[in-house]
């Protein structure tokens, strides 16, 4: 169960961070994050890192993939986990 924890603050803090570099890109004309990468590593655990990023600089809050993408995976996601730790 740790080695899950661990990866799950791991992948959220990537997600995080990818959100406010991808941010700051944007603001300032630089190579952008594809947004394929972006909902990636939203999808393989990091959705909680991402919606924080969202929120915290408002950043993809009016594309469809994400606004609705990533709440559904953290949905998702809250229920795998629910059922890993209701079977330990």
């Amino acid at each position: 169960m740790d080695i899950i924890v661990l990866y799950l603050i791991i992948v959220n803090a990537l997600s995080f961070l990818l959100m406010l570099v991808d941010k700051y890109k944007a603001q300032n004309n630089l190579w952008r994050i594809p947004e394929a990468t972006l909902l990636t590593v939203a999808g393989i655990g990091g959705s909680l890192g991402c919606y924080l990023g969202m929120k915290t600089c408002r950043h993809k809050t009016k594309h469809g993939k994400f606004t609705i993408g990533v709440p559904v995976m953290m949905a998702i996601h809250i229920l795998i986990i629910w059922d890993i730790a209701r079977h330990l």
